[in-house]
């Protein structure tokens, strides 16, 4: 059976971040704004160290986090609580304290190196897989890693990698056995910045800065094969999958901000001597975003619950990103149409989210590669329809 309802201690901490995102962070939103107008970083990093100080100080550190490293460990479910709280904010703010998933894979030693210090905000990773001639179809990855010696030696290129320009170090995916390709021959490995790979920026509509990553021979010891020798494939579908389930969480956070400032707008808005609140298109645009809201929540719970329950939790997952990014992208439009001209200004922030929820349609899984996921699954019968309570 399947609860969602929070404890007392769960809602204290529920209410305790949506009242820290709105004292610490939404405040920020006008110098954001500013920023960006202006051509400048959306946040300055010494203030996002500051919020995430002032977070940690309140207790708030490593939400995903296991308590052995000083985390709070407080489960999938309830991490997607609060990403739908600090999705209420267009504040690029996130709590710190966190590593990803697969540096728990590493050995004592890569963990002193990396895993440990990513978590102490004392190093920044990036995840590269993707690449020019190969998105959504991650088994086409061509860069190559050749041993040499006691080093291995890895030439190629990465497109569009989240964090690859702040990076210091990068788990990058390289094929070492062309003949076995993803099944068994593809490799991650644990690449420094001063191994000599280079990132340039990608220019994009949205906040999102990502970066293309060159490696030109550059040279990586053995020792930071991060796993297994030929099994980096399955650590990058673990990477993939685990968080899928935060994209949609986030997603409804805005969504339910933006649809409440279309509320309120309809309310004072008036069009021929009457509030626009009362006519039926304004009202019909705001039902459907709540319904479509209420729906992607309890998708996302629902996949947060399988990965809380150690199930597989991959088609959930697909179903809650799919419904998520399709609703964020459904909401922010009808916002922005309620607001009219407003709408499409830079004085309110419509037009960013507008710009940013679109990216939610390709990035981490495209809409076209859920649908496929699902319908393969049904047609292959992997999952069944029905299947309450199971």
């Amino acid at each position: 059976m399947v609860d969602f309802s929070l404890t007392d201690e769960e809602r204290q901490i529920r209410d305790t971040v949506r009242a820290f995102v709105e004292r610490e962070v939404m405040p920020l939103e006008p110098d954001v704004l500013r920023s960006e107008r202006s051509g400048g970083p959306g946040l300055d990093p010494d203030v996002l160290r500051e919020l995430r100080a002032k977070a940690r100080q309140a207790g708030f550190w490593g939400v995903n986090t296991p308590e052995e490293y000083g985390g709070m460990n407080l489960g999938a479910v309830m991490s997607a609580i609060l990403a739908m709280e600090t999705g209420r904010t267009f504040v690029p703010f996130s709590f710190g304290g966190s590593a990803d998933n697969i540096l728990y894979a590493g050995n004592d030693e890569q963990k002193r190196r990396y895993l440990i210090p990513t978590i102490e905000g004392e190093r920044r990773s990036c995840f590269a897989i993707t690449e020019p001639g190969a998105g959504s179809d991650a088994r086409n990855i061509r860069t190559r890693a050749v041993r040499d010696g006691g080093d291995w030696v890895i030439n190629g290129e990465k497109t569009f990698i989240t964090g690859g320009n702040e990076a210091d170090f990068v788990m990058v995916f390289a094929v070492t056995d062309p003949g076995k390709g993803a099944d068994g021959g593809v490799t991650c490995f644990l690449a420094d910045r001063d191994m000599g790979w280079k990132s340039e920026p990608i220019p994009t509509m949205g906040q999102w800065g990502p970066a293309a990553l060159v490696f030109e021979d550059v040279r990586v010891p053995d020792e930071n094969v991060l796993g297994e020798v030929g099994r980096g494939f399955e650590l990058a579908m673990r990477w993939i999958g685990q968080g899928r389930f935060m994209i949609p969480a986030r997603a409804i956070g805005s969504a339910e901000r933006m649809l409440q400032m279309a509320v309120d707008y309809a309310r004072i808005r008036k069009s021929m001597g009457h509030p626009i609140a009362e006519y039926q298109a304004i009202q019909w645009m705001i039902a459907d975003s709540q319904v479509e809201i209420e729906a992607a929540k309890w998708l996302t719970l629902h996949a947060a619950w399988q990965v809380q329950q150690g199930r597989d939790a991959r088609h959930a997952s697909s179903i809650a990103k799919l419904h998520g990014a399709v609703m964020a992208n459904q909401v922010v439009d009808r916002v922005l149409q309620i607001h009219g001209g407003m709408g499409y200004t830079k004085e309110l922030p419509i037009e960013r989210w507008y710009r940013e929820l679109r990216l939610l349609r390709i990035f981490e899984g495209t809409d076209e590669i859920q649908r496929r996921t699902i319908a393969r699954n049904l047609i292959k019968g992997h999952v069944r329809l029905g299947g309450i309570g199971e």
